[in-house]
């Protein structure tokens, strides 16, 4: 149906240009751009009839990249009529090598329509039809394809509904198909027929290099069948069978198949269900085997007696492969990271990839240098250019280098770089994790490391400025308080007399021995009224240790000077301030109320005559202060002079 729709097309179009020969006159210069827009217009009209004809909306997508060799129409919504269209423009279409239809419910249907345009079409090298509900007739229909294509190499059929029996079709069709290498059959239901089915594909199969079946069902039977097609296989590199449910059962028969392929490179084994026990059984085949680098064996019920064998594997077998084993979910013990470090000594390409040191609080790791920075001091002191170092690794000239040979040579070099150096080394140029390191980008990872250190230096800046800042903040509000606490104007009264100095402002004192005593004095002002002493009630510093009662925030505190026996006696009338001997004619001892005697208590001598002076003293100043207190109550408006 397809031809006769496509010969009809061709019919109009080439009704089209007849009639414009009527003028004879026409330049050649319109006739090269009645061409050109003849061979622009040629697919993409034919797919705009094509879906005029089968009454679908194009694809504007498409129209706008035809000429390209990649074609990515997944999500589309194209549907079985729509793949008819679009069968019909490829088989004009002599540009496109990769197609992508993943999810575009085509069915059964439209599968067929495109399994016929690729009978004339012989461009087309790599095909997605992922999640297209394909079903067993879809799988049978592509099948049969296979069988006479030449030009298909990359094929994606996961997510179909492919079940027990459709693997059959795929066997028979590679069975004598050795162009096809890579083939994606994941999320199908594939188990116990099915894995006979598959290792029989195996085991027929001399081209295939990549299959993935992760996210089938098997297990059991369905694994032992198809590791005895795996046994005997001699073309498969990369085989994926995460999300099975393998177990030790078809851990043992993956160890037994590994004794005698010697192809396999990368084996995922993720979410197995294999234990300690099938890692054991799996690890005999490991020794005996020369090939395979990579091993997956993440989200499996393993143990660090799981992790020991497999590392005691890579240590005990000189001849081993292995450079990659992730069990990252697992927690590992102090042994195991002592053993590793040994292996790794003896096996410098190996990485293995745990959950972390389980048993303990885990330390802070040590910091360590930027790998780039400390091969680019490498460099410097023996006068060497960054490039130099990677080309002299890479001998083939391709610019890229595995990752396997590139970890090698770093560890044999005597750059002074550790494993977890190597590591993010590694990760830096191999971001998408492809196996290869492109030293093509080195020039961006340098800017971006010197980037990063100015980053760093700026951040280091900005904490030391924010904790100066609240330093001085710190600083500050202690100030504020001092000062606060400081009066402006003091009065300072002692046992001989007392001194008021209005004019000269402020009193600021000296510091005075540790064994002076403080003195408590009224603050803000050098006058006070007797009402308001007499009222108030003014606790004094006890001697002999006792307790001393907060003082009020209308009282500071204030250092007076020794007064030992043999400093100088200096006369009643001039007293002695904290910043030394003043004398002052306007005010004199006898002018000084008993009142402002009660509130100065002197330190007691060091002689042993002071202390009855001391007693007295106290009685006449309780009597005086009682009498004052009277008066003072009868004339409220006297104030001290």
């Amino acid at each position: 149906m397809s031809t006769l729709s496509l010969e009809s097309l061709y019919l109009k179009e080439d009704e089209h240009p007849s009639s414009s020969l009527e003028d004879e006159w026409d330049t050649d210069l319109e006739a090269d751009e009645r061409e050109k827009s003849k061979q622009d217009t040629s697919t993409a009209g034919v797919y705009l009839q094509a879906c005029k004809l089968v009454s679908v909306v194009p694809v504007s997508y498409l129209i706008r990249n035809l000429g390209t060799s990649t074609m990515t129409l997944n999500h589309h919504g194209i549907g079985p009529l729509g793949a008819k269209a679009l069968a019909i423009a490829l088989v004009t279409d002599m540009h496109i090598n990769t197609l992508e239809l993943a999810d575009n419910h085509l069915l059964a249907e439209g599968a067929k329509y495109l399994v016929e345009s690729l009978k004339a079409n012989f461009t087309i090298q790599h095909m997605d039809l992922s999640n297209n509900h394909l079903q067993s007739a879809g799988a049978e229909c592509v099948a049969k394809m296979l069988l006479d294509n030449i030009s298909i190499k990359s094929l994606k059929l996961s997510g179909n509904g492919f079940t027990e029996d459709d693997p059959k079709f795929f066997a028979d069709a590679l069975a004598s198909n050795y162009r096809i290498k890579e083939l994606d059959l994941s999320h199908n239901k594939f188990s116990g027929r099915g894995g006979e089915h598959l290792g029989q594909m195996l085991a027929n199969n001399e081209g295939l290099e990549v299959l993935d079946l992760s996210w089938n069902h098997l297990r059991m039977k369905g694994a032992v069948a198809f590791c005895a097609g795996l046994k005997v296989n001699i073309t498969l590199k990369h085989l994926d069978l995460s999300w099975n449910g393998f177990g030790n059962e078809g851990a043992l028969s993956l160890g037994e198949a590994l004794k005698f392929n010697n192809t396999l490179v990368h084996l995922n084994l993720n979410n197995n269900r294999i234990t300690n026990e099938g890692v054991g059984m799996l690890c005999k085949g490991l020794e005996a085997n020369d090939t395979l680098r990579v091993l997956l064996l993440e989200y499996n019920s393993l143990t660090v007696e799981g992790a020991l064998a497999l590392v005691n594997v890579v240590k005990n077998t000189p001849r081993t492969a292995l450079e990659e084993i992730n069990i990252s979910n697992v927690l590992v013990n102090e042994n195991f990271v002592q053993l590793l470090e040994l292996t790794c000594q003896e096996h410098p390409s190996l990485d293995v990839q745990y959950g972390g040191v389980g048993g303990f609080i885990a330390k802070k790791p040590p910091k360590r240098l930027d790998p780039m920075k400390v091969i680019q001091d490498y460099l410097d002191q023996r006068k060497l250019r960054l490039w130099d170092f990677f080309r002299n690794i890479d001998k083939d000239g391709t610019m890229q280098v595995p990752v396997a040979d590139f970890r090698k040579a770093v560890q044999q070099s005597s750059i002074p770089l550790d494993r977890y150096q190597i590591e993010e080394l590694i990760q830096r140029l191999d971001r998408d994790r492809t196996g290869m390191v492109d030293y093509r980008g080195l020039a961006d990872t340098r800017k971006q490391m010197m980037r990063d250190h100015r980053r760093q230096l700026r951040k280091v800046e900005s904490r030391q400025k924010k904790e100066k800042q609240k330093s001085d903040r710190i600083l500050k509000t202690f100030q504020s308080a001092v000062e606060a606490v400081t009066p402006h104007s003091s009065m300072v009264i002692s046992p001989g007399g007392a001194k008021e100095d209005s004019g000269s402002g402020p009193q600021h004192f000296s510091a005075t021995p540790l064994s002076s005593w403080h003195h408590i004095v009224m603050s803000n002002s050098s006058r006070y009224s007797v009402t308001n002493l007499s009222s108030e009630h003014v606790h004094l510093p006890m001697l002999g240790g006792h307790h001393r009662p907060s003082s009020s925030p209308a009282m500071r505190s204030y250092s007076q000077p020794n007064l030992l026996d043999d400093s100088p006696r200096y006369a009643a009338g001039k007293p002695i301030s904290a910043q030394g001997r003043h004398s002052d004619p306007e005010v004199d001892h006898s002018k000084l109320s008993s009142t402002a005697n009660h509130l100065t208590r002197s330190r007691p001598a060091l002689n042993a005559k002071q202390p009855a002076a001391k007693i007295k003293t106290k009685k006449v100043k309780k009597k005086k202060s009682k009498k004052r207190v009277d008066k003072g109550s009868q004339n409220p408006t006297q104030t001290v002079k």
